[in-house]
This record gives structure tokens, C-alpha cells and sequence, in this order.
């Protein structure tokens, strides 16, 4: 991102009643300091919106908005906040300006449902994308020419950046600082805002996810045993004998039902299984490989951090701080997997409206 010496004008495009608080305070925080003494240019930060005046964010914060679309014509970057409220669709002139920014060259980044926005104006067809997780269904169903990737924490697409949900925004955009002035600038600034200096785009957000189930009352029953005998060698021949099915009908009948396949449901089960225990149980990695049917310790740290982006180890430190229970924290390992059973993800039936969602998604199995 080059310029002559003159400050980098960033604009963070806002409209009534929809911009998303912490967003806003995520870019201002990034871009509406002096911190070149960390190695960052100088930026001359503002709000734009259509008609200047008094606007309100999602959470009826009022804000006084001196500039409207015309200083889009001049930012180096536009970075879209959180568009609260779906029904509200950006206007031609809004969605024209942004167009215009990032054809004169402007770097334009969306952060969670800001990516609807960015959308609308046609510049990310065609490109793998993403939001939060809980509207990607939306935004794939909305837009289809888009690549939605619900499970990534920001994409970069050059002059194009779409990040998740709302902490995501703060990884974006350090992502756009370490991408254009260097990892110590990234690494300085992450400092003095107390956060993690880097998470890669790629790791996972940490989805809750209904597993899709089926609403076929002689499929929920096997499947419901399933859930409760994942340490055994469940197989799709033996869940079928159980269906008293071939596994060819079988199968098919799984995937007109429940949007997936036998195996990714079973992969599924063992993930939701095995992240239910690590944080709600002290039992050692080795035995929740075991109890959930993956076997070895190895074989749950592959698929967790293929699917999960993190590995075991990590997601348990993460969801375990705070509670007083580490994971050196001594408790009852042999009773907790028992009495989890009835509480891992999709042992319930789910809802036709969810199962469609989970499908819709494309989130990880």
C-alpha cells in the first residue's frame, strides 16, 4: 500500500441504526492513533455515511458523522463494520461509491455481516469469502456467486478482505497491518491493545453447530445408539444392520434425510463428542481418543486440527480458562464421559429449519 507521505486516509463507512459497535471501536483502535512510533504510517481516520449528520450504532450510540460518500474517492482503505439488520439494503449511491474506491485502488475490508455490503456491490463474485458463521448461510443463499467459507477467521483477497465475526475483526486487521508494514509493526500494535499478536486466517472459529440430524423415526433410533457406543467400531454396515437396510440403501436414505453421509456424521458425533469432554471432563487426550472412538491419541489430534484448526490441547485451554479446572486440575475422569453423553451436540433430535442450516453452511465436519 503505497503512498507519498501524506497520512492514509481510512474510512469506516457507517450507516443509521446498523453499525456494529465493536467493529467501529475495533478500526478506530487500529487506525485512529498516531503510531508511527511503532513503525505505521500516519492515518487520517473517519466516518462516512450518506447524509453527514448524527448517527446511531446497533447498540443506539450516538455518533456525529462530518463526511459523507464523496471521501471514498480518497481513502487508501474503507473497511465496512458490521450491517446489523439484514432488510436494510445498501443503496445504489452507497454501493457505487464503494465500487469506485476499489477500481481507483482503495484496499476495501468487510468485517462480519459487513461482508453482505461488500456483497452487494459485485466485487467479491466469484471469490472465497467469509462472515460470521451463525449469517454464512445467509450470505451464501443471498449471494451464490460468492465462495463462502464459514470456518476461517478472515480471507485475503488482495484489495479485498473479509473477516468474521466480531473479535475476528481485531485478527484482520492486524493481518492487513502485518501484510503491509511488517510483522513488527503487527506485533507492536497487538501489544499495546493486549491481544494476541497473530492468529492465522485459517484457524478455525470455534462454531456451535447443530449436527444434522434426521427427523426419520427408524434412523433416529439407530442413530441415537450410535451416539451412546461411539468407543465401539461403529461402522456403516453395522449402523445399517440395525436399520435392517443394505448399506447401499442405507446410505442413501441417510443423505436424503439428514443433508450428509454416514462417515461425516460418525466424524461429526466424534469431534462434537470429543470437544464436549475436553472441556467438561480432566480425562487425558489419550482417553477421550479412546472413549470417542478415534483410538489413539494421534488419530483425534489429526482430525481435530484438520477440522477444527487447533489442536486438542489448545481448544481445551481455551474453553477451560476461567473455570478453574485446567488441565492439570485432578477430577473424576471415569464418571464425566458417562454423564456427558445425553449433553454431546446432535444426541438430540434437531429441527428440519436446523439441519438445513448445518447444510447450507458447508461447515466442517
Amino acid at each position: 500500500m503505497s503512498h507519498t507521505g501524506r497520512p492514509l486516509v481510512v474510512s469506516a463507512l457507517v450507516a443509521d441504526g446498523l453499525v456494529g459497535t465493536f467493529g467501529l471501536g475495533v478500526a478506530a483502535e487500529v487506525f485512529g492513533y498516531d503510531r508511527r512510533a511503532m513503525g505505521l504510517p500516519l492515518f487520517d481516520f473517519g466516518l462516512v455515511t450518506e447524509r453527514p449528520g448524527v448517527v446511531r450504532t446497533d447498540t443506539g450510540i450516538p455518533l456525529t458523522v462530518e463526511h459523507g460518500l464523496e471521501r471514498l474517492a480518497t481513502s487508501d482503505i474503507v473497511t465496512i463494520t458490521a450491517w446489523e439488520v439484514f432488510d436494510r439494503v445498501p443503496s445504489p449511491q452507497l454501493l457505487d461509491a464503494v465500487r469506485l474506491a476499489h477500481q481507483r485502488g482503495a484496499t476495501v475490508v468487510s468485517q462480519c455481516t459487513g461482508a453482505f455490503v461488500l456483497a452487494a456491490t459485485g466485487l467479491l463474485d466469484g471469490l472465497r469469502v467469509t462472515t460470521h458463521w451463525k449469517y454464512a448461510g445467509e450470505l451464501a443463499a443471498r449471494f451464490p456467486a460468492l465462495r463462502v467459507d464459514p470456518a476461517v477467521l478472515y480471507v485475503d483477497n488482495g484489495r479485498l478482505v473479509t473477516g468474521a465475526g466480531t473479535a475476528a475483526g481485531v485478527d484482520t486487521l492486524l493481518h492487513l497491518v502485518r501484510r503491509e508494514w511488517g510483522a513488527a509493526a503487527a506485533n507492536a500494535l497487538a501489544r499495546e491493545m493486549v491481544v494476541p499478536p497473530h492468529r492465522d486466517g485459517g484457524q478455525a472459529q470455534f462454531i456451535d453447530a447443530p449436527v444434522a440430524r434426521c427427523e426419520d423415526d427408524l434412523l433416529g433410533v439407530v442413530l441415537d445408539w450410535a451416539v451412546t457406543h461411539l468407543a465401539e467400531d461403529v461402522t456403516v454396515d453395522l449402523l445399517a444392520r440395525r436399520a435392517l437396510m443394505s448399506p447401499r440403501s442405507f446410505a442413501r436414505r441417510f443423505k436424503a434425510t439428514t443433508g450428509t453421509t454416514p462417515h461425516a456424521w460418525l466424524l461429526d458425533q466424534r469431534l462434537a463428542a470429543a470437544e464436549a469432554l475436553l472441556e467438561g471432563s480432566d480425562a487425558p487426550v489419550e482417553e477421550i481418543a479412546r472413549l470417542v472412538g478415534f483410538g489413539t491419541a494421534a488419530g483425534l489430534r489429526d482430525q481435530f486440527s484438520r477440522r477444527r484448526g487447533v489442536s486438542p490441547r489448545a481448544y481445551r485451554q481455551t474453553f477451560r480458562a476461567g473455570t478453574g479446572r485446567g488441565p492439570d486440575s485432578r477430577g473424576s475422569v471415569g464418571t464425566a464421559p458417562v454423564q456427558l453423553h445425553r449433553h454431546w451436540p446432535g444426541a438430540g433430535r434437531v429441527r428440519g429449519d436446523q439441519a438445513g442450516v448445518q447444510s447450507g453452511l458447508g461447515q466442517p465436519a
